[in-house]
């Protein structure tokens, strides 16, 4: 399949926000990002809601104890380790970036819960930054069902994409797949017979 024709197929289906997390500021959106890990962005939307009011810099993450964050993230899972990882996290902001979140890749990641995925995405929703292309499970199942890549790692698959997709679409092409496969080539009982991509998809032709 040509990456060109699913850009444009997805296109003309879906009108994806930038990010499908509600979010005001970098911060917000690094914060929602890491929350999201193993956790619908729905849930996260609705943890948000009342976190985002108590805390609006990274400072405020900071001042609030332990228990007290742990208690307002615990829907979205693994709250104990992400509690820490946003902790670390603001104590750097605050150190090293005047309480900012930092607008490169390089420095991204090297923040404590934040990987190439996270960075991405808040490069592209955040500052409008293309510096890679958040491989997430909707990106990693449809790119291995179209035949864009024959690896199983998101870092592999990211290195696959962005030698295909122009640098141009590497944002959206992240939130297209994520529409087209939560609305068609699910991970279970896939809608093949509804794709667009039927008739030429190596993932319906394994299947037929």
């Amino acid at each position: 399949m040509k990456p060109e024709t699913i850009l444009q197929q997805l296109s003309n289906l879906y009108s994806p926000p930038k990010s499908f997390l509600r979010w005001k500021t970098s911060l917000d959106l690094t914060v929602a990002t890491i929350l999201s890990a193993q956790c619908t962005d729905e849930r996260v939307n609705m943890v948000t809601k009342e976190l985002f009011k108590k805390c609006r810099t990274a400072q405020d993450y900071c001042d609030l104890s332990q228990r007290e964050f742990e208690k307002l993230i615990r829907p979205c899972g693994t709250f104990r380790v992400k509690s820490k990882h946003i902790k670390k996290l603001c104590k750097i902001l605050i150190n090293e970036y005047k309480g900012k979140v930092p607008r490169t890749m390089e420095e991204l990641i090297e923040l404590p819960g934040v990987g190439r995925k996270t960075a991405a995405i808040i490069l592209y929703a955040g500052f409008g930054k293309l510096e890679g292309i958040a491989v997430d499970t909707h990106v990693m199942r449809l790119s291995q069902r179209m035949g864009l890549s024959t690896h199983s790692t998101p870092e592999k698959i990211e290195k696959d994409l962005m030698k295909i997709i122009p640098k141009k679409d590497w944002g959206r092409f992240n939130t297209l797949m994520i529409s087209h496969g939560r609305a068609v080539c699910t991970a279970r009982d896939r809608k093949c017979h509804k794709c667009v991509f039927k008739g030429e998809c190596p993932g319906v032709l394994r299947k037929s």
